[in-house]
């Protein structure tokens, strides 16, 4: 994917000296954090090239023209710690003393006024999660498997699902090709029939919850019927795992194997993130994947490490979940 901005040498150094006074942590109080964040917004301490890309990205969201846009050069913590695959959350809390890489994203979600969002059961409801290869989750179907993802939307069979997700690249092995895949939903649907997609719309399919999130809750069984298909082109759908319920009438069969030649099909946005890179893109309508070209060394893949972040489109969106914001937090739900 072409960048919508690369920010100078200048502009990030400038940038990274003002978020280096950003010294509270994210993890230990959110709020002040984020609050931090917002004074350095006021006080004019964000390059005009950037503000102007926020902008735009508003605007090509809302009108329609792109779902996914990349930035490069963007501020990255100077010294990162080895977090390991073990449980590389709690070794980032231990070890990371600087917040560079989290102000940057929570600046950016700020001037694209899209709220973040994060998840009380899921790594201690931190709103900057760790895109690391995890041991337990080695060869499964989950973002910390260490391999390929197929497509699909994160956090599919939850009640409160991210609209946008935000990607800065931390640690990018520079000799591996590993893409991260996209489709906007619009597009999928073009290749879709009216019949299709009216089918679509019917709540006749199931999908499970992941891994992480059963881990993380053990209350969490089976998931409820629901439809692929919303709204104009917002999409619930987890390629491989989700399928028709038992009950459904064969015509959502025939319409979930549609879909799936429509996604082999349709012409896809592919970006292979780089030390510096941020690449935000639509949850809800779209899907998303992650390819591995080409991996030199597979040891050294597994320490590959996007930092992430869930966001609202806006914050009246993040409004309709106020009640169920977890201690007192907005953004913060459970599962």
């Amino acid at each position: 994917m072409e960048a919508l901005l690369v920010l100078t040498d200048s502009e990030r150094s400038q940038l990274t000296e003002r978020l280096e006074t950003v010294e509270v942590s994210p993890y230990e109080d959110y709020l002040a954090f984020s609050d931090r964040v917002s004074k350095l917004v006021i006080d004019g301490g964000v390059p005009e090239r950037l503000l102007r890309a926020a902008d735009r990205i508003r605007e090509e969201r809302s009108s329609g023209v792109s779902e996914a846009h990349v930035l490069r050069n963007c501020p990255v913590d100077e010294d990162l710690p080895d977090i390991g695959n073990e449980d590389p959350s709690a070794e980032k809390k231990s070890r990371k003393v600087t917040f560079i890489g989290e102000a940057f994203l929570e600046l950016l979600a700020q001037i694209t006024r899209t709220p973040l969002l994060s998840y009380a059961n899921r790594f201690g409801g931190d709103f900057f999660i760790d895109v690391v290869a995890i041991n337990k989750y080695l060869g499964q179907q989950t973002g910390y498997n260490g391999g390929e993802v197929v497509f699909h939307n994160d956090r599919t069979a939850h009640p409160v699902r991210a609209d946008y997700i935000t990607l800065l690249g931390m640690r990018c092995p520079p000799d591996d090709l590993v893409y991260t895949g996209f489709v906007a939903g619009r597009r999928l649907l073009a290749e879709l029939s009216a019949e299709t997609q009216q089918v679509l719309r019917e709540p006749y399919f199931v999908t499970p919850f992941d891994v992480v999130s059963r881990d993380a809750n053990t209350e969490l069984d089976s998931t409820p019927s629901h439809p692929i298909l919303s709204g104009v082109s917002s999409l619930r759908y987890l390629d491989t795992h989700t399928t028709a319920a038992d009950d459904a009438p064969v015509e959502a069969k025939d319409a979930l194997l549609a879909l799936k030649n429509a996604l082999t099909r349709v012409p896809k946005q592919r970006h292979r993130m780089q030390q510096g890179d941020v690449l935000t893109f639509a949850n809800q309508s779209a899907l998303h994947n992650r390819e591995q070209i080409e991996v030199q060394d597979p040891t050294r893949a597994l320490g590959r490490w996007l930092l992430k972040t869930y966001a609202f489109s806006d914050q009246a969106a993040a409004d309709t979940h106020r009640d169920a914001w977890i201690d007192g937090i907005p953004g913060k739900v459970g599962d």
